[in-house]
């Protein structure tokens, strides 16, 4: 029924209760999650996960915090686990100025620009990390995007002005748990403006767990939570945002 398109199951987090965890997932109907990497030892661990579990699949890229020291031989090695069928995105890649400096944010610009480029030369769609730099991601993916590859702007948290600017380029956006935080103004007023052929869902699990469970660990099960919180946004079922976003998500990385 719901496809987590974004949860992080390789984290350290998951150690103690991971396959628990996944096949609660299954039992509750997720059918489909995607597991972006954030480094290189994260997108190995991502792609083993996926060989393991036939509904789980795998992103490799270089997520903008851990942009420090790249070099050729690490756009080689992701380049290398791209031929791993599993493999259907290239992320966590982009921008985060939240850290001033960490790295500096044209270390973070030039390999979010490798890494665009390198999908688009491997027609792989994109998972853009987008953290208080809407300008600068909206430019550089403006310069450098492929929209035959595709991509989405995972826990989108801009505003719709952008968000519109986001699809236009051909990106979908994806809506996770702060959508149903009580502060949760732009996130709620985007939902209601886009439509949902536009809209992907996920986790970013351990991360950003929606309510009612906010503060403790997040896990794929509670995708259902963002999905009824989008349904009762659009006065719509519950099944419906389901079926259409799992469709998105399902043409997004061609998992057919």
């Amino acid at each position: 029924m719901y496809f987590d398109s974004h949860a992080h199951l390789e984290d350290s987090q998951f150690d103690k209760d991971r396959q628990e965890l996944i096949t609660k997932a299954k039992k509750e109907g997720v059918e489909w999650i995607v597991d972006p990497g954030s480094d290189l030892p994260s997108s190995k661990a991502a792609v083993t996960l996926a060989q393991n579990h036939d509904f789980i699949y795998a992103a490799v890229g270089i997520h903008p915090q851990e942009a420090w020291d790249i070099t050729q031989d690490t756009y080689n090695a992701l380049e290398q686990l791209t031929q791993n069928p599993k493999v259907v995105a290239i992320g966590e890649i982009g921008l985060d100025y939240h850290y001033q400096e960490n790295p500096p944010r044209e270390v973070q610009i030039e390999v979010f620009e490798q890494q665009i480029q390198m999908a688009s030369r491997l027609k792989l769609p994109i998972i853009v990390h987008n953290r208080e730099a809407h300008g600068d991601t909206f430019e550089i993916l403006k310069k450098n995007f492929n929209q035959n590859s595709g991509g989405v702007m995972h826990s989108y948290s801009g505003s719709v002005e952008m968000a519109k600017k986001f699809i236009e380029l051909g990106l979908y956006l994806s809506i996770s748990g702060p959508v149903t935080f009580k502060n949760a103004k732009k996130n709620v007023e985007v939902v209601r403006e886009i439509p949902l052929e536009y809209l992907l869902i996920e986790t970013d699990s351990p991360y950003l767990t929606p309510v009612p469970f906010r503060g403790k660990k997040n896990h794929p099960s509670m995708v259902k939570y963002v999905a009824q919180k989008i349904a009762d946004i659009k006065n719509i079922s519950v099944e419906q945002v389901a079926k259409i976003t799992k469709e998105n998500a399902m043409k997004l990385f061609r998992i057919y």
